[in-house]
């Protein structure tokens, strides 16, 4: 008797959700200079992170560095028990969180301060899906160590919103840059500004940036967790 085939491994990141492909489709419609990423850099991989504590804890991980070393730290730290939980998190000394998982002191200072937010209340997970995106990413951005782009990372990729785009990333700035031939990378509110005509998708625009930069760059896409 034959042995059955064997089954192709899964996908490393799952494809677009219904409305995200639907966005996407009218987005590039509006938008030609995008609508050639897939085409050329692959199908765009759908990244999510888990909502709440953990997916902001995922963003610290990810302030000022490249997406591979912040994945290792991710691995590393999601992996030490109770790491994922506030007070567990609270409980751990700078030679777990430092030397262990490989924070830096001052993102060790960050997701503590995230911990402590989130235990007294300050940090409101469940209010957030009710806050326009404005009001949330002030919410999130007023707990020390966070600020607007690891409030908007968080949105974008926990909460799966439409309609962010953190346009502090230096990544976006250069893909904007390489894919509409500009003189330089633009600013912040250079960016920002661009970045309006893609509204109200303009965080599935930020994802087909990312995806075009990779792909220019060679670097791969990372698994978040």
């Amino acid at each position: 008797m034959a042995s059955p085939p064997a089954s192709s491994p899964p996908p490393p990141f799952p494809t677009p959700p219904d409305w995200a492909r639907e966005g996407l489709r009218v987005l590039t419609e509006a938008d030609p200079r995008l609508a050639g990423i897939e085409a050329v850099a692959g199908p765009l991989p759908w990244r999510t992170r888990q909502p709440g504590f953990p997916g902001l804890l995922r963003a610290i991980c990810g302030q000022q560095i490249s997406n591979q070393a912040a994945a290792a730290i991710w691995w590393r730290l999601s992996a030490l028990p109770g790491a994922l939980d506030p007070a567990g998190l609270l409980a751990m000394e700078d030679a777990v969180l430092c030397g262990v998982a490989g924070l830096s002191r001052p993102k060790a200072a960050h997701a503590r301060s995230l911990a402590t937010a989130c235990l007294d209340g300050r940090l409101d997970f469940a209010a957030l899906p009710g806050m326009e995106t404005e009001a949330a990413v002030a919410h999130i951005a007023a707990v020390k160590g966070l600020g607007p782009w690891t409030a908007e990372i968080h949105l974008l990729f926990a909460e799966q919103r439409p309609d962010v785009f953190p346009s502090g990333d230096l990544a976006l700035a250069a893909s904007a840059a390489h894919l509409l031939g500009l003189p330089a990378r633009p600013g912040p509110k250079a960016l920002a500004a661009l970045a309006r005509g893609w509204a109200p998708w303009r965080s599935l625009a930020a994802r087909l940036l990312w995806h075009h930069w990779r792909f220019v760059t060679g670097r791969p896409a990372v698994e978040d967790g």
